[in-house]
């Protein structure tokens, strides 16, 4: 039977407790993480946010119907209890805070009595994902996950701190807006009032925060919450969190100045890292150049090699093949592989296949310099000695080589490099290398559109040179865009936007807009610009995503409250789920069978 709080006060915290409180009273309120009854005394881990401290019942010191209440505790009860701080009688615990302290219980109410829960509330479960995001109410009791979003709170709170004192207003912007053809797909919502029409939820705050440069409000910030209709990975969600900011009268430089400074605060003030400043920056096409992909992670080397020059004349045709189409060779040296088991390579072959590469070549020195090779028989000895030099390959190093068109090879390899890094254990999550990606290309050719789109969005300014490229080369224009990458991965990206009428309309325009299209899906942004708008630029973070590297986690949902799984469902609530057929005619909608 639950007991009422009544006439209590919680004094403190649970880890809250420290070696100066010895002697005083205090009352604590929390779970019980586990309940040790030795007859004539019960011992008991109580649980909070905060930590765990070890209550002691004692008959005697606590009166015979609270003894027997005690002895009856279990796995997650919540009570209270109102004792005195003493030293610890037993063994002091050096893996708690409080392993020096107990409370030794006066009295005890029990405020809820709990059944066995699916599985242990404890760190690390090995519990499967399924049945945690099932009791996800339980699963967030754990002490990981609960520092985790602790650590989110923070992130958030000092992250407003510091663009306060830089001069940023934090503004709201709608949540029900306009449908943008551009991009991921949005999730609509139905309007009542208006039958046949319908909200996009926001994919970012993107032509708002523009158009609160144009209303002269200078330095935007926000914590937004975005929705995207898209496949999921371990860091994509439906629903997700930006710290999203626009400035005005900025050029690029003044934009990562203030991130570079925000990073550098932020690291310092949650983890004590310190940020050296300034960040290095890369082009995207050094990036890919060097790893094959614009998110590289830097803690480690195995850098992509060009080999297409000393492998033009070979007798390999899968390598003048590819180079004859106007593809490229290149390779990647994983240092100390060289004794690697060919069915541990075949599996590699395999990985790249899945980012569509046919094959791998491969030289494998073993460490007596010995040379295994899968094309070895259509090469000289002098053009194998040329490759093996151009690639510094040494014994025991494993040689591997993707043949076809850039794009292919880029991601292949790319890939490749982050899978053997993971095998060979180079990922170390207590590093945190920064850098910049700039120079993006502004447009990205869609084989399935048959026309140019915007690799960022259609607002992005390209560099003043590459004005003329626009008419001539538009793939070779590159653009006015950065990402902020932190050991492979994106954690914010943005651009100078476009503020000049004829250089918006020509982008449209290379996007297979007509001008007409244009005004009627970005009309209200394009009028504003009409009455003056300033020079701006802006940069937004996927706060979930900084988090997780921060709590050195694997997936986002880790820390996020309530996440969805990979079909967008969410497994505690059973969302999405059916409307009645009232709701439904009250919005003008009407739900068709599939055929079968």
């Amino acid at each position: 039977m639950a007991e009422s709080m009544y006439g209590l006060h919680r004094t403190c915290r649970c880890a809250e407790v420290t070696k100066e409180m010895i002697g005083t009273e205090a009352t604590l309120m929390g779970w019980v993480q586990k309940a040790r009854n030795k007859g004539g005394l019960v011992f008991v881990d109580l649980r909070d946010r905060s930590g765990i401290m070890q209550v002691i019942f004692e008959n005697g010191s606590i009166d015979e119907a609270g003894f027997e209440k005690a002895g009856k505790l279990r796995s997650e009860f919540v009570i209270a209890v109102t004792g005195t701080i003493e030293k610890r009688g037993g063994a002091v615990n050096e893996n708690l805070a409080t392993g020096e302290i107990e409370l030794r219980a006066k009295s005890l109410r029990v405020l809820s009595e709990a059944e066995v829960p699916p599985f242990p509330i404890e760190e690390n479960s090995k519990t499967k994902d399924e049945i945690r995001l099932k009791y996800r109410y339980l699963d967030l009791r754990r002490p990981d996950l609960q520092r985790n979003l602790m650590l989110k709170s923070k992130v958030a709170m000092l992250t407003r701190e510091f663009f306060a004192k830089e001069g940023f207003l934090e503004i709201e912007t709608p949540m029900l807006g306009k449908s943008t053809p551009e991009g991921a797909r949005d999730y609509l919502v139905p309007s009542r009032i208006h039958p046949g029409c319908f909200y996009g939820l926001p994919q970012s705050p993107q032509l708002y925060k523009q158009l609160l440069m144009c209303s002269g409000y200078d330095r935007y910030i926000q914590i937004a919450r975005c929705f995207r209709d898209e496949d999921l990975r371990a860091d994509r969600q439906p629903e997700f969190t930006q710290i999203d900011m626009e400035l005005s009268f900025v050029d690029v430089d003044d934009v990562i100045d203030v991130n570079e400074r925000f990073l550098a605060f932020l690291f310092k003030e949650v983890l004590d890292v310190e940020v050296s400043l300034p960040i290095q920056r890369m082009t995207w096409q050094e990036a890919m150049d060097r790893f094959g992909s614009d998110k590289p992670d830097l803690r480690f080397g195995m850098e992509l090699k060009n080999v297409s020059e000393i492998v033009k004349d070979c007798g390999f045709g899968v390598f003048t093949g590819a180079l004859s189409n106007g593809g490229s060779v290149r390779g990647i040296n994983a240092k100390g592989q060289g004794e690697m088991p060919r069915k541990k390579i075949d599996k590699l072959v395999d990985f790249v296949k899945d980012y569509g590469a046919k094959g791998l070549a491969y030289i494998a020195i073993a460490k007596d310099g010995t040379r295994k090779s899968s094309f070895g028989k259509f090469m000289t000895e002098e053009q194998m000695d040329a490759l093996i030099q151009a690639m510094d390959g040494e014994p025991g190093d494993l040689l591997l080589f993707a043949a076809d068109k850039n794009k292919v090879v880029y991601d292949a390899l790319g890939a490749l490099r982050v899978e053997l890094a993971k095998q060979m254990d180079l990922l170390d999550k207590n590093q945190y290398r920064f850098v910049w990606i700039t120079e993006f290309p502004l447009l990205e050719w869609s084989e399935e559109e048959n026309r140019f789109t915007a690799m960022h969005h259609p607002f992005t300014m390209l560099m003043e040179e590459d004005l003329p490229l626009l008419d001539t080369d538009p793939g070779k224009v590159r653009a006015k865009a950065y990402d902020i990458v932190l050991n492979g991965n994106e954690i914010g990206g943005g651009s100078v936007r476009i503020h000049q009428d004829d250089i918006q309309e020509k982008m449209f325009e290379k996007l297979g807009f007509t001008k007409e299209e244009a005004y009627e899906q970005f009309g209200f942004l394009l009028n504003a610009f009409k009455y003056g708008v300033p020079p701006h630029a802006g940069l937004a973070y996927g706060l979930d995503r900084l988090v997780m590297l921060m709590a050195k986690v694997d997936s986002i949902r880790d820390v996020i409250a309530f996440p969805k799984v990979k079909d967008a469902s969410c497994l505690m609530t059973q969302s999405p789920g059916q409307v009645s057929d009232g709701q439904l005619k009250e919005l003008g909608l009407k739900i068709e069978e599939e055929e079968a």
